[in-house]
């Protein structure tokens, strides 16, 4: 160290130390050398420097740095932390991490969203009710439409979630089904992703939806109640309506527990369809309604087809705005509901059909309950219903003992005093119309019900005529609505109520002439006279066209003759038989017809047409039907010979009475 200077004397700089030179092998290159090796490399072309570029090789710019998963992990920990204490900060930035949109600009790239997920998945026990926001943003975030990877990842979170928190698996559910029904919108395209189809999106929830059923045995009761929640409102499209009904017996594959209450749910929405169609029908004008089930365009006569995205139904879009008619606009929506209950029926008929032509017995007998279940709760106490209960009328005839099985339980229905009124006479019209339209119901069981019929009949009469004073609906309408179904019975079963080998003729085969005395079984002239004939009068309560139409053929066969009750009748009013409703009324003693009191309609007061099996006309699906179905056939020469005592009226009602009766628009002359 230098020591300190006297006063008054220089101060020296520091001596500087000189590096010291290591010893070194390369030998010193001057400027000529320099210049020379310059000169040699640019003269020299195989020595220039080349670079080459792989076209092949990926090249991705990085917006933002991606952080390491360890770092997202601690990160989300620490969020929900903070979040348990008060602090939403960090909660918030993690909720938008799953709430950006995929196509918003400063939305997380696959890579930081997968961490994310990643990074939730080893903290989802702090994922308790005070994080429900951040699981419904989680829920509610465009997850099927990315790649397989992250869509397992994504189950994986919520088959640990729901085993965690139980809480959330309605949010679960309820989110599963909801992409069963809805497309994936545009604003869920993944940037640098070819989009997925709706086909592929819905098999990823039925996955999920399995996952979680086979996670939660007891899923399955939350689930049921939000398929019903979420079933598509009757005026949604045909699409809608036939992808949630497949959807649903997708679902019935893996969660057969589920099979009883969906099938229930798709019958009960499919009657309330099939029920305002003929509402819609009755309240437009005659000449709109009648043809327009018949203008329906012919629809693929196959099975039922998906209908994937692309697919667009005419009731899904209206490119005309132009105002139209509002009886044409009322007469466009009744044809788009037809298409509805065609489709959705049609999709049934297939759906049931294994299961009765199988070999599995145990199979056949479950879907039979599931339909009389059906049945009995939901399409017999619908009134006007017109459609859905062929689903019984077909699958009822595929054997003899499911025959049996169904005349059974209509006649118990019928019968039963303990039941509303209103349901007996239901059971007696879906009887009559199923032996009397069912070509597969034997001869037997056609008398067998007739005999049924002609004794509980004996017994009303027994019970009501002490006290009767005339043809009255309200008081005796059970017996009216049975003897209303003996006489359908009659009208298109007569053949079969005949005795000897004539009972199997054809129409063509019956011989005709004023010699000929039908031979008729035990019983059937006895009870047609006792009850025709009987103080309750019931030709004046039941409908007039089914009363013309029986009084045509029973007098062509001479069976009974009635036209002379009929004339009778036309002189008798209800109104004096069902209470008081004028001052002048004088009870007991049948007044007189006027001019003026001859104009009330008295239908309010008689039995409605109603026959459950009318034709079946919609185009799709009546294939099902074809070979079970007895369509109607005149009597060679009835219409020929003009009745002797018959009037100018009943002549000209005799249109109205085929088309009351459910008969169809030919008759074999």
């Amino acid at each position: 160290m230098a020591p300190n200077p006297r006063p008054g004397e220089p101060v020296l700089p520091a001596p500087t130390k000189q590096p010291v030179r290591r010893p070194t092998l390369v030998r010193k290159r001057d400027d000529t050398d320099s210049g020379t090796d310059r000169a040699r490399t640019l003269s020299s072309p195989s020595k220039r420097l080349k670079v080459s570029f792989d076209n092949e090789v990926q090249v991705k710019v990085m917006d933002d740095w991606e952080k390491a998963p360890a770092i997202i992990r601690e990160e989300v920990r620490r969020a929900l932390d903070r979040h348990a204490q008060g602090d939403d900060s960090a909660y918030d930035r993690v909720k938008e991490i799953y709430t950006t949109r995929p196509t918003a600009e400063d939305a997380p790239s696959p890579t930081t969203l997968r961490n994310y997920t990643a990074a939730l998945l080893s903290s989802v026990s702090g994922l308790n009710r005070s994080c429900s926001g951040l699981v419904h943003a989680v829920l509610q975030s465009v997850w099927i439409v990315r790649d397989e990877d992250y869509v397992a990842l994504f189950l994986r979170l919520l088959g640990n979630l729901v085993s965690a928190q139980g809480v959330f698996l309605g949010d679960m559910l309820r989110m599963l089904v909801g992409h069963l029904v809805n497309a994936p919108g545009r604003d869920t395209l993944i940037l640098g992703e070819s989009p997925i189809p709706r086909s592929q999106t819905q098999k990823r929830a039925h996955a999920a939806l399995r996952y979680l059923l086979r996670l939660v045995p007891s899923a399955s009761g939350v689930l049921s109640s939000i398929l019903t929640n979420l079933f598509p409102h009757s005026s949604d499209s045909k699409r809608a309506h036939v992808s949630y009904v497949q959807n649903l017996l997708k679902i019935i594959e893996y969660a057969p527990e589920l099979q009883a209450d969906a099938l229930s749910l798709i019958t009960e929405r499919l009657v309330k369809i099939d029920v305002q169609v003929q509402v819609d029908l009755e309240d437009l004008a005659d000449d709109v309604g009648d043809g327009v089930v018949q203008d329906i365009p012919n629809l693929k006569s196959g099975p039922t087809q998906d209908l994937d995205d692309e697919d667009v139904s005419e009731d899904d879009t209206d490119s005309s705005d132009e105002e139209i008619d509002p009886d044409a606009q009322r007469a466009k929506d009744i044809t788009t509901n037809v298409e509805k209950l065609d489709c959705i029926l049609d999709i049934l008929f297939t759906y049931y059909e294994p299961q009765f032509s199988g070999t599995s017995a145990r199979a056949r007998d479950t879907a039979l309950d599931i339909l009389f279940s059906q049945f009995t709760t939901i399409i017999l106490p619908t009134y006007r219903s017109r459609h859905t209960q062929f689903l019984l009328f077909h699958f009822a005839q595929t054997s003899s003992a499911l025959v049996d099985n169904f005349v059974g339980s209509c006649v118990h229905f019928a019968f039963d005093k303990g039941r509303p009124a209103i349901m007996r006479q239901s059971a007696a019209a879906y009887l009559a119309s199923f032996v009397a339209r069912g070509i597969h119901v034997p001869s037997q069981i056609v008398r067998d019900v007739f005999d049924y019929i002609g004794g509980q009949l004996t017994n009303y009469r027994a019970e009501y005529e002490p006290t009767c004073r005339g043809p009255d609906l309200r008081r005796y309408s059970n017996y009216y609505s049975l003897l209303q179904a003996l006489l359908y019975i009659f009208c298109f079963r007569w053949r079969d109520l005949e005795a000897g080998p004539e009972e199997q003729a054809d129409d063509e085969d019956i011989p005709l002439g004023e010699d000929l005395a039908h031979v008729w079984i035990h019983g059937i002239k006895d009870t047609l006279a006792q009850n025709i004939f009987s103080k309750l009068n019931p030709l004046k309560v039941c409908s007039p066209a089914i009363v013309n139409e029986f009084a045509k053929i029973a007098n062509h066969l001479g069976i009974i003759y009635v036209f002379h009750l009929l004339e009778t009748n036309k002189r008798l009013r209800l109104s004096q038989f069902s209470g008081p409703v004028g001052r002048d009324l004088t009870f007991g003693i049948p007044e007189r017809e006027t001019a003026l009191s001859g104009r009330k309609d008295e239908s309010h007061q008689q039995l409605d047409e109603y026959f459950p099996f009318d034709p079946y006309h919609l185009p799709r699906s009546k294939r099902w039907v074809e070979g079970d179905y007895r369509e109607w056939k005149g009597i060679p020469g009835l219409h020929e010979e003009g009745d002797a005592s018959g009037s100018e009226d009943e002549d000209e009602e005799d249109s109205d009475a085929e088309e009351g009766t459910g008969t169809d628009e030919e008759s074999v002359d």
